[in-house]
């Protein structure tokens, strides 16, 4: 819990599948008894997307779970959600996802003293291609650092 946020789901297919230009933190307006679930850590963000329409940035397919004491005050887990940006940003979302291929995902979901904050990256999809680049590269990576602390 760095600086008094606390991670609660990250999405790392997303940097898999994006490439991701730009990050934005967004509030998210939830219920009383989806806080709690979140607060629980029962959230799933694989899927996940945001759309932003009149004006307004909605996050759909955001998978968070029922809270178990929460009977007839539970909504639907993966209802719309809206997220609460600052007007210059959301005027910047707005005029960057008009362009080809560019996608709202996100990245991580957590808690900054007591509020649930979510990580939107703006970016674009990768092709399969792209995907076995970036693995390969990695793993270069990967072994040129294992060399370099064998000779040490």
């Amino acid at each position: 819990m760095a600086n008094g946020v606390k991670v609660i789901s990250v999405n790392r297919r997303a940097r898999h599948d994006y490439d991701i230009e730009e990050t934005f933190d967004a509030g998210v307006v939830l219920t009383g008894t989806e806080i709690k679930s979140v607060r629980a850590g029962r959230v799933n963000l694989r899927g996940g997307y945001a759309r932003t329409e009149e004006g307004e940035v909605w996050l759909y397919d955001v998978h968070i779970s029922p809270y178990e004491a929460g009977n007839r005050w539970n909504v639907d887990p993966l209802r719309r959600r809206k997220l609460l940006l600052h007007r210059h940003e959301l005027n910047r979302l707005l005029g960057r996802t008009v362009e080809r291929g560019m996608t709202l995902v996100p990245l991580r979901l957590y808690l900054q003293r007591g509020y649930a904050k979510i990580e939107l990256g703006l970016g674009r999809g990768r092709r399969t291609y792209d995907k076995r680049r970036a693995l390969a590269e990695k793993e270069e990576k990967r072994e040129i650092e294992r060399q370099k602390r064998a000779r040490r």
